[in-house]
């Protein structure tokens, strides 16, 4: 069930930025045209329920974060749209990809030919990028208007907090963070080419905020490589060691 709460704060953001119902629900009813099928929710029941789960986001501190996350083989990774170029660079397959289509589209084609999960994300701006959903093997489609057709709706804002709420959603034991920093810097694999740095710092304010918002409503244990309020802080080393905590 997507937390209680989700669509009053989801109406809140919706007002600061300015985004169209109306322009969502065009590229959503797209999306759904384009699907060959609806995903079946077990596929990823299977993968994330009562699992250690890492979210990979594509802040500054992925870079560091990456021999880590390798050495931790048997953890179930979610990855947040741009961050899977790092992992790819470093042969680390993700378990589930999450995507509004703004990062490296090459990377995201490339996971599109395994049979890796992708959960495609339809917004108002990103209505022509979703053609390549036809070239993805396993996709599932989702929209932040009410779910419909073959489309869900999780819960969550940005790519990152939308990895969050999914791991919530299919029942995650340990939910940690990595990557997410939310901070003035843009890491350099965080969107293919940011247009709006402005725009984009707002993002991750309100993407700090929710993930923040999210720990006030989540049952399972929540660790963060940074600081962040209702998260424990863990070391990047004892990614390596998190199953034992």
């Amino acid at each position: 069930m997507t937390i209680h709460g989700w669509k009053t704060k989801f109406n809140e953001i919706r007002k600061e930025f300015g985004y169209s119902e109306k322009e969502d629900l065009i590229s959503a009813k797209k999306l759904n045209l384009l699907l060959k099928r609806k995903n079946s929710k077990k596929e990823f029941e299977n993968i994330i329920k009562d699992k250690t789960v890492f979210i990979i986001g594509a802040g500054p501190s992925l870079s560091k974060s990456l021999k880590h996350i390798k050495k931790s083989k048997n953890i179930i990774k979610i990855v947040a749209d741009g961050a899977v170029r790092a992992l790819l660079e470093e042969n680390i397959k993700p378990d589930i990809l999450v995507t509004d289509l703004d990062g490296d589209l090459e990377s995201i084609k490339k996971i599109g030919k395994t049979q890796t999960p992708i959960i495609v994300h339809a917004h108002g701006d990103n209505s022509e990028k979703l053609e390549i959903v036809k070239n993805i093997s396993n996709v599932m489609g989702t929209t932040q208007t009410k779910k419909f057709g073959k489309l869900e709706n999780f819960g969550g804002f940005t790519d990152g907090d939308r990895c969050v709420f999914l791991a919530e959603y299919f029942n995650a034991n340990k939910i940690v963070l990595i990557g997410m920093d939310f901070g003035q810097k843009i890491g350099k694999y965080s969107k293919h080419k940011v247009t709006n740095r402005k725009i984009k710092i707002k993002k991750l304010k309100f993407g700090k905020m929710i993930i923040e918002w999210f720990a006030t409503k989540s049952k399972a244990e929540l660790y963060s490589t940074k600081r962040m309020k209702g998260y424990k802080t863990i070391r990047l080393i004892d990614l390596e060691s998190i199953e034992n905590f």
